[in-house]
C-alpha cells in the first residue's frame, strides 16, 4: 500500500526534530560534565599546595577513569577539562553556550589566550551557529583582529561582549571587518571592477561566509534614478540582525574623500526610498585596495554609518597579516588614549 506523501513526509519532520533535540541536550549534558569534572579536580589541586601533586592525581585519577568509563577520560581529555573550568569559569555562560557550542567547538576555544578574543568566538558561533570547520576557518583567518571591536578599549569591548551574550545584540563593530580576505576568487594580476564584483557574484556563498552569516544578497547595479539621471549601486545587502540595508562600494585603487559623498548619496536615497517601518538607517561599506587610518579617522566616518576596509585577494604570510593586524589595533589604540587625554586636559 502507497503511504501519502503528507503523512510521511509530516512523520520524519517529527522524528527528525525529536532526534536532533536529544542530541542537543545529549551534547548540552555531556559538555556540563566536562566543566564539572575539570571544576572538580581544579579545586581539589588548588587546596593541596605540595609540589607536583597536581600532575601525580591527575595522572593518577586519568589512568583510574579511563579503565571506568573509556578514552574520553583519559590524562589530555582530564586536562582540556581542568583548563575548561579554567577559562570559562561562569557555569551559567556555558550552560547557555552548549545550546549551539558542542565539546569540540570547546577545545579549538581553549588555546586562544586572550579573554576578549575567545568570548568573542565562543558568542559569535553561538550567535550564527557556526559549525566547529567554520569555528577553525574564523580564528585561522583571524576574525576578531580584523573587527572594529579588537581595537576599541577595553571596557568598550567587555561592555559589546556582554550585550551580544546577554540581549543576542550585534553592533557594526561585531559585523563590519577590515581587511576582508577575497583570495577565494582567484584573482589573477590585473583586473577590473566589474570583474571584481563578477568574481563576487560567482562565489558569492563564500562572499556571505566572509561578510557573515546574516547577510542577505540584495541586488547587484541596482539602479537608482534621481532628476531623470541614472546611477548604480554595485551591490546592495541586508543584515537581519542589524535590521539595516548595506551598501558594498567597489574600488580599485586607494580610497579617496571623494568616496565618501557618493557612498551618502546612496544612503540617503536608500533611506527615503527603501527603508521600511522598523528598520534602521541604512550603512555603507567602501570595499578599497588600500586605505590610509589617519586620513579616514579626520572623516568621523563610524558615525556616519560608513566603513572603509581593504581587500586582500591573495593571501600574505600569516605572520605578515598579524603584524599588520597587530599594528593596526596598537595605533587605533594609541589615538584614542590621545584624545582622551586631550579631553582631560
Amino acid at each position: 500500500m502507497a503511504v501519502p506523501s503528507l503523512l510521511l513526509g509530516d512523520v520524519r519532520n517529527l522524528i527528525t526534530s525529536a532526534r536532533e533535540t536529544v542530541s542537543r541536550g545529549v551534547n548540552a549534558a555531556l559538555v556540563l560534565l566536562y566543566w564539572k569534572v575539570g571544576e572538580r579536580i581544579r579545586l581539589d589541586v588548588l587546596r593541596e599546595k605540595r609540589a607536583g601533586y597536581g600532575d601525580r592525581i591527575v595522572s593518577a585519577l586519568a589512568t583510574q577513569l579511563e579503565a571506568d568509563f573509556g578514552r574520553s577520560f583519559a590524562e589530555r581529555n582530564l586536562r582540556r577539562m581542568i583548563q575548561f573550568s579554567e577559562v570559562f569559569p561562569d557555569s551559567q555562560i556555558v550552560s547557555a553556550l552548549t545550546t549551539q557550542l558542542n565539546w569540540t567547538h570547546f577545545v579549538d576555544l581553549l588555546p586562544l589566550n586572550k579573554p576578549h578574543q575567545r568570548d568573542f568566538y565562543a558568542e559569535m558561533c553561538r550567535v550564527e551557529r557556526w559549525s566547529t570547520r567554520t569555528l577553525r576557518e574564523k580564528i585561522n583567518g583571524m576574525l576578531y583582529e580584523r573587527t572594529a571591536l579588537s581595537k576599541k578599549p577595553e571596557k568598550l569591548i567587555k561592555k559589546e561582549l556582554a550585550d551580544l551574550r546577554e540581549q543576542d545584540r550585534l553592533t557594526p563593530d561585531l559585523v563590519f571587518r577590515d581587511p576582508y580576505l577575497l583570495d577565494f576568487l582567484g584573482l589573477k594580476d590585473t583586473y577590473s571592477e566589474k570583474d571584481l564584483e563578477s568574481a563576487i557574484l560567482r562565489d558569492l556563498e563564500s562572499f556571505l561566509v566572509e561578510l557573515g552569516s546574516d547577510f542577505a544578497f540584495v541586488a547587484r547595479q541596482k539602479r537608482i534614478v534621481v532628476d531623470g539621471d541614472d546611477f548604480y549601486l554595485d551591490l546592495l545587502f541586508y543584515h537581519r540582525s542589524l535590521r539595516r540595508l548595506v551598501v558594498i562600494d567597489l574600488k580599485l585603487g586607494k580610497f579617496a574623500p571623494a568616496d565618501i559623498g557618493q557612498m551618502e548619496f546612496y544612503m540617503r536615497w536608500l533611506k527615503k526610498n527603501e527603508m521600511r517601518p522598523g528598520e534602521e538607517e541604512p550603512l555603507g561599506l567602501i570595499l578599497c585596495a588600500e586605505k590610509s587610518d589617519e586620513r579616514i579617522e579626520v572623516f568621523e566616518l563610524a558615525t556616519r554609518g560608513i566603513r572603509v576596509a581593504e581587500y586582500l585577494t591573495a593571501l600574505p604570510p600569516k605572520k605578515l597579516l598579524e603584524q599588520k593586524l597587530h599594528n593596526a589595533v596598537q595605533l587605533a589604540q594609541s589615538r584614542i588614549a590621545d584624545t582622551k587625554s586631550k579631553g582631560e586636559a
